[in-house]
């Protein structure tokens, strides 16, 4: 599922070349994806400048004159910019065509994603309304995290993973910073300190931070908006890597289901 590091990746991608620009045209080829695509978006966005291209955790919002599309990319979904004479192919679902002669091509092959319109503050839509902070904005850090981990019982990194909580720290990157904060993804999370929760936000940061430099995580079908992978997955080091020596210690990694989702750790050195 592409998380935040890629979808801050097809953000940066796309931007530069549509911000700017004006539709010229809508082309809905499926309109059931995970809510149905409005009938009248096409009506809607026709003649319309798009302002801004910017991102509230996994979600991507197309700011125009008047309304805000947003845009989620489900399960393995992708939003790519192709001339827009190209031939779609079976999950190319929805094109926004602008007067540069390219479009944003939504390809969703499960049809988790997600294509809605609003002419409110896209902040206040119900998708978007009680997300918790952006993790590499100002208003997160440890005090935070530990705040709003008294007296929970879930395991530390279900914690992190709710979006209510803290948005975009997705299965991967959970893995990856509790191995980098030292602590054991099935640690309660009411029962981890202030100063331990300080490295965890750090972690958090440095994580994703490093995955958008490298472009995103590939690990089945996720591209960028040129159609390049992201390569994150090279720098992982206990995701996925059951087994294998933990980078730090050589203690074989090991692997478990918590909350339903796979999880990777260190024995030795997560505690």
């Amino acid at each position: 599922m592409p998380e935040l590091p890629e979808v801050e990746t097809t953000r940066r991608g796309i931007a530069p070349h549509v911000e700017g620009r004006t539709v010229t045209g809508v082309t809905v080829r499926q309109r059931q994806l995970r809510w149905p695509v409005p009938k009248g978006l096409g009506r809607s966005l026709k003649g319309q400048t798009l302002q801004e291209v910017s991102r509230r955790g996994k979600y991507l919002l197309l700011g125009f004159d008047r309304g805000t599309v947003i845009l989620h990319l489900g399960m393995s979904g992708s939003l790519r910019l192709v001339p827009c004479d190209t031939p779609p192919g079976r999950h190319d679902h929805v094109d926004i065509a602008f007067d540069s002669g390219r479009c944003l091509r939504l390809t969703d092959p499960r049809r988790f994603g997600a294509v809605l319109h609003t002419r409110d503050d896209p902040h206040h839509h119900e998708l978007l309304a009680r997300l918790g902070p952006e993790p590499l904005a100002p208003g997160f850090d440890g005090h935070w995290l530990f705040e709003r981990s008294r007296k929970r019982r879930q395991a530390v990194k279900a914690f992190i993973m709710d979006s209510k909580v803290v948005v975009g720290v997705g299965n991967i990157y959970a893995s990856e910073a509790l191995f980098l904060a030292g602590i054991h993804p099935r640690r309660p999370a009411g029962r981890i300190g202030a100063a331990r929760y300080d490295a965890l936000a750090g972690a958090i940061r440095e994580v994703l931070a490093a995955a958008i430099e490298a472009g995103g995580t590939t690990l089945r079908d996720f591209t960028q908006s040129d159609g390049r992978p992201g390569y994150f997955a090279r720098e992982l080091r206990v995701y996925g890597r059951e087994g294998e020596p933990c980078p730090a210690c050589g203690t074989p990694i090991r692997q478990e289901v918590i909350g339903q989702r796979s999880s990777y750790y260190c024995p030795r050195c997560q505690r």
